[in-house]
């Protein structure tokens, strides 16, 4: 049985060359797998700068001490009541009023635009605005992978300047009605290739 997954993603500076996928089974320690990736392909890849960790559980009760940020998509409406928002508002009421006042004042509140709320003294909730609506209409389901894009390359400052790592559901891929295979590479090319481990929950 897999209890982990990471995405590797070799990199110069600013330029993805190639991504490598590697299974923690079971009885192997998975504490970190990122780690264990790149101490294993640290001969082999030595461009390795950080990962991509798939790891099963609540991307609302992020895993590690060291300063984090859960990273989730955002309608453009101001709609907070579905989906992972939930598991947020269940945990800190402060993404929530945070977003509706930001929806209130219109000041910036738009398609590719990030609010970064503090929720604990090293733990953040970036609020980004990835999806147009909150229905799919005839031109297709509400996200869009430009705005998220976007949003990631602002957050990726944020977690640059707090030294954070990130942590996320598989965002864009419920309500708003994306596909992982397009989100994937846009976290890889704006997070990870700027050396910023990201970790990724699913649910059991």
């Amino acid at each position: 049985m897999v209890l982990s997954e990471a995405l590797v993603v070799v990199v110069e500076p600013g330029v993805v060359l190639g991504v490598h996928r590697v299974s923690t089974p079971s009885g192997v320690n998975a504490g970190d797998p990122a780690r264990r990736v790149r101490q294993e392909l640290s001969l082999s890849l030595p461009k390795v700068h950080a990962v991509i960790t798939y790891r099963t559980g609540d991307a609302a009760d992020p895993a590690g001490n060291e300063p984090r940020i859960i990273c989730h998509i955002c309608n453009d409406v101001g709609g907070w009541g579905r989906g992972f928002v939930l598991a947020i508002s269940r945990r800190w009421p402060e993404p929530e009023s945070e977003f509706r006042a930001w929806h209130r004042s219109a000041a910036g509140f738009e398609l590719g635009q990030v609010q970064l709320v503090q929720v604990e003294e090293s733990l953040w909730v970036a609020n980004m605005i990835g999806q147009h609506g909150i229905r799919p209409t005839k031109e297709g389901p509400p996200i869009r992978y430009d705005a998220v894009d976007q949003g990631l390359e602002a957050v990726a400052g944020n977690a640059i300047e707090l030294g954070a790592s990130l942590h996320m559901p598989r965002i864009g891929c419920g309500l708003a009605g994306g596909t992982w295979d397009r989100i994937e590479p846009l976290i890889a090319h704006r997070l990870v290739a700027k050396g910023i481990p990201v970790t990724v929950y699913d649910l059991e």
